[in-house]
């Protein structure tokens, strides 16, 4: 009998957990042809949701739990998870009910096809629309100027044969991005349209700045975009600078025959130069940082406790 996993990254969750436990349970009720575990990893919540996920894991066995010691992202987080679970695939969900649980025999049913990676692809959102629409920008940007071909509205919920999962082993990697990784490397893959949800309960846990950070780290590991901006910026202000230079001298010379430099264009010429110095010098910091990441061989979580392993 095949063995199915469901990995549960949660983070505050507390009014989600036990609901999505008894959802996911009844759904694989219906597929008594596979066994299962559900595999809850916690992020540090600082709520009610480990007590919870404690009670749910002493009234079913197959119900697991990996309590990590700190915060580690949401990248580090779902991707170890990933690493523990013990089924011939694995199948990645979020906690807040806005990847169907009704996915699951979908997912499955394209696996026994053969495929190696069944994603769900959102085609529409119940979610605000000013984040949806900028999710659609940002995949749209990442596809352009990336060297690989990453699924569009693709935020990696889904299944993952054992056979992938062998691979991400293989990555060595401070903060691997899945979606990256699936888009690079990935094979076999199948995606399901699907209408995303609103959350169930409780509010959502992303913030502007978590946005921006998941961007950031896209963007410089993915993409040359921002030194090829930063290349581009370069050039244009070293070029408007001298171009706005000698237009002064020949305007100087034209109207009076004679050239004064003057403190305002200077003032001009510098701002602008200092400006853009400062500009770049954050783009190609953010590289160089993407890069420290990348370098240093360390856990991606450390775990503080485990049930029903």
């Amino acid at each position: 009998m095949k063995k199915v996993s469901i990995l549960i990254p949660c983070f505050n969750e507390e009014d989600n957990v036990e609901l999505l436990a008894s959802d996911i349970t009844e759904q694989m009720s219906k597929l008594p042809q596979y066994e299962y575990e559900i595999v809850f990893i916690d992020n540090f919540s600082t709520d009610g949701t480990r007590d919870i996920i404690r009670r749910i894991c002493s009234q079913d066995a197959r119900i697991k739990a990996i309590f990590n010691a700190k915060n580690y992202g949401q990248f580090r987080s779902p991707y170890y998870g990933m690493q523990q679970v013990t089924g011939d695939c694995a199948i990645l969900m979020c906690c807040d009910f806005q990847d169907p649980v009704d996915m699951i025999p979908k997912y499955l049913e394209e696996w026994e096809k053969g495929s190696k990676i069944v994603l769900g692809q959102k085609i529409a959102s119940k979610e605000s629309r000013s984040i949806y629409h900028m999710r659609r920008f940002y995949y749209r940007f990442l596809r352009k100027h990336s060297d690989i071909e990453f699924l569009n509205q693709v935020t990696g919920s889904g299944l993952y044969d054992r056979s992938f999962i062998d691979i991400m082993d293989q990555v060595e990697e401070t903060e691997p991005i899945l979606r990256g990784i699936v888009a690079e490397i990935g094979f076999g893959i199948k995606l399901i349209p699907y209408t995303q949800p609103k959350r169930r309960a409780g509010e959502s846990k992303n913030t502007f700045y978590g946005y921006m950070n998941v961007a950031a780290q896209s963007l410089t590991s993915y993409t040359r975009f921002g030194c090829r901006l930063a290349l581009f910026g370069g050039v244009i202000a070293v070029v408007g600078s001298v171009a706005a230079l000698i237009a002064k001298i020949v305007y100087d010379l034209l109207s009076s025959g004679t050239f004064d430099f003057g403190t305002e264009l200077l003032g001009l010429l510098i701002l602008l130069v200092v400006s853009m110095n400062l500009f770049f010098i954050g783009v190609v910091g953010e590289y160089v940082m993407d890069a420290n990441r990348h370098t240093r061989k360390r856990p991606l979580v450390v775990e503080q406790e485990r049930i029903n392993f």
